[in-house]
């Protein structure tokens, strides 16, 4: 198998609690992760030559080691010492810097194709353990679908399938940085937390009412202070028929949650024709097969 095409699926989180920072800087959390059917797409060659060359269409996507799909393929490489090297063409749909672990879900994508390429014969376990060394989402990105994400976020729970909804997305046009909203999030602070059991309830339930009437992220008490723009784009999509809306991840990126089909194809159509949000997609929940 000299080449191999990949998707590379974006991710919300239906629930974020942070419990306490822990010695080592990293944070406990107790999340519900969820897989969606938008993607970046992947090809893989082989290449005679050793070595690791990407290339994106977004000009601003860096195309060496600080992007983790290069840093997955190296993982791979350095571990296993196979003949030649591997080019990387990636091509960029999910918004970057956006709470959808798109970085994350490349390296993943990159991990399980390096792996069958080569036939380094390593399990999904297997690669999810050493996904951990490159992020804490990219253990999640492949094993993908309805997840209860525990410790950094490794610690995974595979759960039933998430009612099956329209999604719509809404990026404004900022970058939020994670490591600047983990810095800033001061727990002591924080009266109310996701109810993530009650939540929980409503997936292993089937009740896309409860689970979206229970959705919550701490990390928005941080970011939409500095970012009113991100609460402006969750009204409005309360306002346009969601069950609820809420940002994903460290932002600024919100979702929300929609029942009927009719009424998330307006709501995409508006939010298009707004100012709140540079980036819109209307898309659905992907399920693990």
């Amino acid at each position: 198998m000299d080449e191999m095409k990949l998707k590379a699926y974006a991710k919300i989180n239906l629930g974020l609690d942070v419990l306490c920072r822990r010695e080592d800087g990293y944070h406990e959390v107790r999340m519900i992760m969820q897989t969606l059917k938008m993607y970046d797409r992947i090809i893989l060659r082989k290449t005679k030559e050793p070595g690791i060359e990407l290339k994106s269409n977004l000009f601003y996507v860096p195309e060496n080691e600080s992007n983790l799909a290069c840093r997955a393929a190296k993982l791979l490489l350095d571990e296993f010492q196979p003949e030649g090297g591997i080019f990387i063409d990636l091509q960029k749909f999910i918004p970057v810097a956006a709470g959808m672990a798109g970085g994350s879900s490349d390296a993943a994508a990159v991990l399980y194709g390096v792996n069958r390429m080569f036939q380094m014969g390593l399990s999904k376990r297997q690669l999810m353990e050493r996904a951990v060394k490159i992020g804490a989402d990219v253990p999640y990105c492949i094993m993908r679908g309805t997840v209860l994400a525990e410790g950094i976020g490794e610690k995974l729970t595979p759960l039933p399938p998430m009612p099956s909804c329209k999604v719509l997305v809404a990026k404004p046009p900022i970058s939020v940085s994670t490591k600047f909203v983990y810095e800033n999030l001061n727990l002591d602070e924080i009266r109310k937390h996701p109810e993530i059991d009650v939540l929980l309830g409503g997936i292993k339930e089937g009740n896309l009412h409860k689970v979206a009437s229970h959705m919550g992220n701490v990390l928005e008490t941080v970011t939409i202070p500095n970012y009113p723009v991100i609460a402006k784009i969750r009204e409005e999509m309360m306002r346009l028929g969601a069950l609820n809306a809420m940002m994903s991840g460290s932002g600024p990126t919100v979702f929300g949650l929609f029942e009927d089909e009719d009424a998330a194809q307006q709501a995409y159509c508006s939010m298009r024709e707004g100012d709140l949000a540079k980036q819109v997609y209307l898309t659905g929940i992907y399920n693990r097969k």
